[in-house]
């Protein structure tokens, strides 16, 4: 054979995915075409690459999107109160309605770490059969994600705390 180029050409079914190489600079488009058609003859190479997919762990990793989808929706609204908590430490709001902010604040990102909480169970309600290792893998990430964002969640609360005191620190010494 001279040289030739492989081209491929991918088509999703609810069995498997099927990948089929053709030579000549011939690709298999349409599955119901013959090989004769595209001048495959006998002796000439086809290779075939599949992998099976299995239905019900497709739905397993559709859900695990839909909880990762959740996860970065909660993480930009965590980002949003970061921003907030940053604008309150440099002082762009003023000194008598910080305390009211940073209660707001407070309260936010408690509201914010019941949410990531929430997707946590969710995620450990889910029973995976060893078989399904795509979607195992996608768990553990996930989990590892929203720990990542829980603790994000712990030091915007430790900030918001420390704000906390040191305004009322910053009263008390007014008062006196």
């Amino acid at each position: 054979m001279a040289e030739t180029e492989e081209l491929v050409e991918t088509e999703e079914t609810e069995t498997a995915v099927l990948s089929v190489t053709v030579t000549h600079r011939k690709s298999l488009k349409e599955m119901d075409i013959p090989l004769s058609a595209l001048g495959i003859q006998d002796g000439c190479r086809v290779m075939l690459i599949g992998e099976k997919s299995n239905p019900e762990e497709e739905v397993e990793l559709k859900k695990l999107k839909d909880l990762e989808v959740s996860v970065e929706k909660t993480a930009n609204h965590l980002e949003e109160l970061n921003k907030e908590l940053s604008g309150i430490q440099q002082g762009f709001l003023a000194k008598e309605l910080q305390a009211e902010a940073l209660c707001k604040l407070d309260r936010k990102v408690k509201a914010t770490i019941e949410q990531f909480m929430k997707i946590l169970e969710e995620i450990d309600t889910m029973v995976l059969p060893e078989n399904f290792k795509d979607s195992r893998l996608k768990r553990k990430n996930l989990v590892k994600k929203v720990q990542v964002f829980l603790a994000e969640c712990d030091t915007v609360e430790q900030y918001i705390y420390q704000e906390t005191e040191r305004l009322q620190s910053a009263n008390l010494a007014l008062a006196e």
